[in-house]
C-alpha cells in the first residue's frame, strides 16, 4: 500500500506540478485564440504640417484556422451578407490552404449595415469575429496618386521576397509610389491580443487575465511637397489631356510637386479594389496609373537648347553676343540634308539670347555643326542624359541618349553622318528624357551649374550634388539672359507668362512625334520675385498639347504665381498672367513700370511654331493694342 500511495503521490506531483504549465496551456488553448492587432501606418504629412495620409478606424471580419471544409461553410454563409463571388471564394480558399495556422481576413473595411447584419447572425457563424483595424486615408485624392501610390494585401510572391520575409498574410503593405518606397518606416509592428471563445469557436470577448502587446504605430514621414499647390495644379490641368507637372525647390532640390495627369484615387486600393475597376484601370488608354513625370519619355524638343548651347559654350565654340554668320531664312542645308525652322519667313541673324527667346531651329543648326556629333554626344552623355535622376520612388526611367556613335550602328545599322547633330542640337533625335530629368537640368541653370537629387522626404537628401555641368559663371548668365528673353516682350511665352508680382523666365518647346498626330507642349523655367534669384524650377509636359506657349507656359506660370503668393504671403488671385489680364481688360500698370510694352513683328503663321500663335494673329494684336493699359506715373504718352 506504501509503494502504490507513493506512486500515486509521484504521479500527482508531476502531473500538477512538473507538467502543471504545460497542461494549463492546453487547457487555455481550447477557449483562447491569438489575434493579431494590425499596426496603424505612418502619417504623411506635407511641408507645412498638413496631412497628406493617415489612418481612420475600420471594421473587419476575419476566420479563426479551422478545417478546410469548415472554412468553406462559414464562407458559403458569409457570401450572401458580403456580396462573396465564387471566384472570392475560391482566392480566400487558397490563400487559407497556404497559411493554415493564420486567421484569415474575408474583408476589411465593413460598412454599418454590414457590421449589423453579421452581429444579428453572429450564432450561425462559428470561427468568425469581428476586429477594429486601421484603415489608409488618403486626403489629396486623385492629385497625390502617383506621388503616394497606394496599399494593398501583401501577395504570395512579396511572401516569397527577402524584404518581406518577416511579413504574414493578411498584412497591408504598399504597393507603388511613397508607400512602396518606403514601406518599412510606414509599417510599424503589430500586437497581440487574446479572445476567449466557446466551444464552438464564438468569440465571448476579450481576455483579460492575459496580457497581449500593443500595437507600435510606424513612422511619420515629412514631404517637401506642396499639398496645396499639388491640388491646384490637379484643378488647373487642361482636362481630358495627358501631360506632367514638376516643380522643384532651387534652395535643396525638394519636389514641391509632382503631378502625372490623368490620375487614379489611391482610396479606392484601400481594402482591395473592384477587379471590375481595376481592369477599367489597366485598359483606359489614357493609362491613369502611368506615372509620366517619372516614368514617361519624350523628346525634349526645344527646352533642350539650352543643353546644346551649354555646351557649345563651355567648348568655346560660340559666344553669347556673336551673331552666327547664315542668317535664318526658314531653313539651312548641311551635308545634304535640309532642315527647317519652325517660322518659314525666318528671324535673319540672331545672337543667342535671340535664337532662345525666338527658339530659332536655324541659329542652333549652325552652333551644333561648330561643336560637332561626336563632342555633342559625348558632352550629353557625361553631364548626364541617359541616366535616372534618382528620386526616392520604386520606379523611374533612366533618359534615353546616346553614349556614343555606335549608339546608331546598335539601334539602326548605320554609321551615323555628321549631319545628325543637327536634330540633337535641336532636342529631337535619339533623346527622350523624362519631365523630372528636364526639371533637374534646369534646377542645375538655376543654381551655379550644380543639382541635387530631386527628393520627396525631407531628411533624405544627399550630400552630394548628383548633376555638375562645371558651367563658367559668365556662360551661365548667358544661358539665363536667353531663358528672360522668352517671357519678355518678343519671346515665345511673354503674353501667356508674364506675372505681376514674379519673374518667370524658362523655353517654351514643341515635339512632333508622329505627323499624324499634335505635338507635344512643353515649358521649363524658373521663377521667383523680381530682381531676386529664382525660387523654384517648373516644367510642364502635356502630350499633343500643341503648343509649348498656349498650352504649358501658362500652366507654368499659374502654379508658380500660386506657389510664391502664398510663400510670401499675398492673396490668391483667379487672374494672373498677362494673358489673363488682357482678356479681362484689366489694366496692368506693373507690365509698364518694368519693360515698355511693345509687340514682336507679325510673321507668317506654322503650325509647328514655339511661339505663341497670338502673336501671329494680326487681329488679336490689333485688338490687344486698344485695350486699356495704364501707363506708369509721370508718362501720359498714348499705348503703342
Amino acid at each position: 500500500m506504501l509503494v502504490l500511495l507513493a506512486i500515486l503521490a509521484i504521479s500527482f506531483f508531476r502531473t500538477q506540478v512538473v507538467r502543471g504549465e504545460s497542461w494549463m496551456l492546453q487547457a487555455d488553448s481550447n477557449r483562447l485564440r491569438v489575434l493579431p492587432v494590425p499596426s496603424p501606418r505612418g502619417t504623411i504629412f506635407d511641408r507645412y504640417g498638413e496631412v497628406v495620409a493617415d489612418n481612420a478606424p475600420a471594421v473587419t471580419i476575419a476566420l479563426f484556422p479551422a478545417p478546410v471544409d469548415s472554412i468553406r461553410h462559414s464562407l458559403e454563409i458569409l457570401a450572401p451578407l458580403l456580396d462573396l463571388s465564387e471566384e472570392r471564394i475560391g482566392v480566400l480558399l487558397a490563400q487559407f490552404r497556404s497559411q493554415r495556422r493564420q486567421p484569415l481576413v474575408v474583408q476589411r473595411n465593413l460598412s454599418d449595415r454590414e457590421v449589423a447584419v453579421l452581429e444579428e447572425r453572429r450564432g450561425e457563424l462559428p470561427g468568425a469575429f469581428l476586429e477594429i483595424a486601421p484603415r489608409r486615408r488618403y486626403v489629396g485624392g486623385e492629385a497625390l496618386g502617383h506621388v503616394l501610390g497606394f496599399v494593398g494585401e501583401v501577395s504570395a510572391g512579396e511572401l516569397e521576397s527577402p524584404r518581406f520575409a518577416d511579413y504574414r498574410p493578411g498584412m497591408i503593405v504598399g504597393k507603388d509610389g511613397l508607400e512602396r518606397q518606403y514601406e518599412e518606416r510606414l509599417q510599424g509592428l503589430a500586437g497581440v491580443r487574446y479572445a476567449e471563445v466557446d466551444a464552438v469557436g464564438r468569440v465571448l470577448g476579450s481576455f483579460q487575465e492575459r496580457a497581449g502587446r500593443l500595437p507600435q504605430p510606424g513612422e511619420n514621414i515629412y514631404l517637401h511637397l506642396d499639398l496645396s499647390l499639388q491640388r491646384y495644379i490637379h484643378e488647373i490641368f487642361p482636362e481630358g489631356m495627358r501631360g506632367a507637372v514638376v516643380v522643384l525647390n532651387v534652395a535643396d532640390g525638394g519636389v514641391l510637386a509632382l503631378y502625372s495627369a490623368p490620375s487614379f484615387d489611391p482610396g479606392e486600393f484601400v481594402g482591395g479594389i473592384a477587379p471590375d475597376r481595376w481592369q477599367s484601370l489597366n485598359e483606359d488608354p489614357d493609362q491613369p496609373l502611368f506615372n509620366r513625370a517619372v516614368v514617361g519619355r519624350y523628346p525634349p524638343a526645344s527646352t533642350w537648347k539650352l543643353a546644346s548651347a551649354a555646351i557649345a559654350l563651355e567648348a568655346g565654340v560660340v559666344h553669347p553676343e556673336e551673331v552666327m554668320p547664315i542668317p535664318c531664312t526658314g531653313a539651312y542645308t548641311f551635308q545634304g540634308r535640309t532642315a527647317r525652322c519652325h517660322l518659314p519667313s525666318g528671324h535673319g541673324f540672331q545672337n543667342l539670347a535671340g535664337a532662345i527667346a525666338t527658339s530659332c531651329n536655324v541659329y542652333f543648326y549652325q552652333m551644333g555643326q561648330r561643336v560637332g556629333l561626336e563632342r555633342m554626344v559625348a558632352e550629353g552623355h557625361r553631364i548626364g542624359f541617359g541616366d535616372r535622376c534618382g528620386i526616392d520612388l520604386p520606379r523611374e526611367s533612366a533618359g534615353v541618349f546616346p553614349e556614343s556613335l555606335d549608339y546608331w550602328r546598335r539601334t539602326w545599322g548605320y554609321r551615323p553622318a555628321q549631319n545628325e547633330v543637327l536634330s540633337l542640337a535641336i532636342g529631337h533625335g535619339p533623346n527622350d528624357q523624362t519631365p523630372l530629368r528636364m526639371a533637374q537640368f534646369y534646377l542645375a541653370l538655376a543654381r551655379n551649374g550644380d543639382a541635387p537629387v530631386p527628393r520627396l522626404v525631407r531628411g533624405e537628401e544627399p550630400d552630394a550634388a548628383a548633376w555638375s555641368m562645371d558651367l563658367a559663371p559668365e556662360n551661365l548668365e548667358a544661358l539665363r539672359d536667353g531663358l528672360r528673353a522668352v517671357t519678355r516682350p518678343g519671346g515665345t511665352a511673354f503674353l501667356r507668362a508674364s506675372l505681376e508680382h514674379w519673374d518667370i523666365i524658362g523655353k517654351t518647346g514643341t515635339a512632333r512625334m508622329r505627323p499624324d498626330r499634335p505635338p507635344h507642349a512643353w515649358f521649363s523655367g524658373m521663377a521667383g520675385p523680381w530682381g531676386g534669384t529664382p525660387e523654384i524650377v517648373i516644367v510642364v509636359m502635356v502630350e499633343e498639347g500643341e503648343s509649348g506657349s498656349v498650352r504649358a507656359a501658362p500652366l507654368a506660370a499659374k502654379a508658380a504665381d500660386f506657389f510664391l503668393r502664398r510663400r510670401y504671403g499675398i492673396p490668391q488671385d483667379t487672374i494672373q498672367t498677362l494673358w489673363e489680364h488682357q482678356l479681362a481688360g484689366i489694366p496692368t500698370p506693373w507690365a509698364w513700370n518694368r519693360q515698355a510694352l511693345s509687340l514682336p513683328p507679325v510673321p507668317e503663321p506654322s503650325e509647328d511654331d514655339d511661339a505663341d500663335p497670338v502673336n501671329y494673329d494680326p487681329s488679336a494684336i490689333t485688338g490687344l493694342r486698344v485695350l486699356p493699359l495704364t501707363p506708369p506715373s509721370g508718362r501720359d504718352d498714348p499705348v503703342p
